[in-house]
């Protein structure tokens, strides 16, 4: 069984990559690939207060949506929205647990608004005024996978467009020595039940495990440093605009193939 979504818009922040227009000639192969420190933006769409609230991941997260929907050119208030993300809020959730070994054990109830994992989409949603469903997920190594096949879904049956953001920013210390993350990045695509100005992508799940990614030696590494990086195939295709069938990992032993039509 296979699912066929559009792209109406797209996103990317990464080490090197900043934003899908200025990316996508490094993706393709026209320009060398130059990593380069990426600092997450402060989200310019939240009033002052909650935005000195927000951490790195869920600035990283509504960059990239901000990015993906004025590229689609649809009201960003009018999109269901798909959030995954394999570490979720780690710098809070560390916060917390350091804040719980001191003597009187008290947390913020700030950061503990923070902690929980769709707060990137809690944040989406004020920023925007949308009152819209959103699905926060997990996933480990197969978030982008599993989120992509969920989103895409969702755009199918409900036969409305879909904001699919994921996102992850590494580790402080000492949950990195247990998850190791070494870089920053996040991806957000608008799916479309028809059409698609980037093109049109047919998902299906394979009992299997992913393959190797051909890329050069930089992303190569950028693609094994973060989980939502294993995208970087897939925006290669895309960029290229010649189509083709990457397959990214999933959980367990499953892979979700998605061929770009040309």
């Amino acid at each position: 069984m296979s699912l066929a979504v559009g792209i109406a818009g797209i996103g990317l922040l990464g080490p090197g990559l900043m934003g899908w227009a200025p990316s996508a000639a490094v993706l393709a192969g026209a320009v060398p690939y130059e990593p380069a420190p990426l600092t997450p933006p402060a989200p310019t769409l939240l009033p002052a207060t909650e935005r000195r609230r927000t951490g790195p991941s869920v600035r990283l997260a509504l960059a990239v949506a901000t990015e993906a929907v004025q590229d689609s050119g649809l009201p960003p208030e009018e999109l269901d929205t798909v959030f995954a993300s394999s570490n979720g809020e780690g710098h809070v959730i560390t916060s917390i647990l350091q804040a719980l070994h001191t003597p009187d054990g008290a947390i913020s109830p700030t950061q503990f608004h923070n902690s929980v994992h769709n707060a990137a989409a809690g944040y989406w949603g004020i920023a925007v005024g949308s009152a819209r469903p959103s699905v926060s997920l997990g996933g480990h190594d197969g978030v982008l996978g599993t989120g992509l096949l969920h989103a895409a879904a969702q755009a199918v049956v409900a036969r409305r467009p879909v904001l699919f953001v994921a996102h992850d920013v590494p580790l402080p210390a000492p949950l990195d020595a247990l998850r190791p993350t070494a870089a920053s990045f996040a991806l957000a695509l608008v799916l479309v039940p028809e059409g698609g100005t980037h093109g049109r992508i047919t998902l299906a799940q394979e009992d299997s495990a992913a393959e190797a990614s051909d890329l050069p030696d930089g992303l190569a590494a950028l693609h094994d440093a973060n989980p939502v990086a294993r995208a970087l195939p897939l925006l290669a295709v895309l960029a290229g605009g010649r189509g083709g069938t990457v397959r990214l990992p999933m959980l367990e032993d499953t892979r979700l193939a998605v061929a770009v039509a040309a």
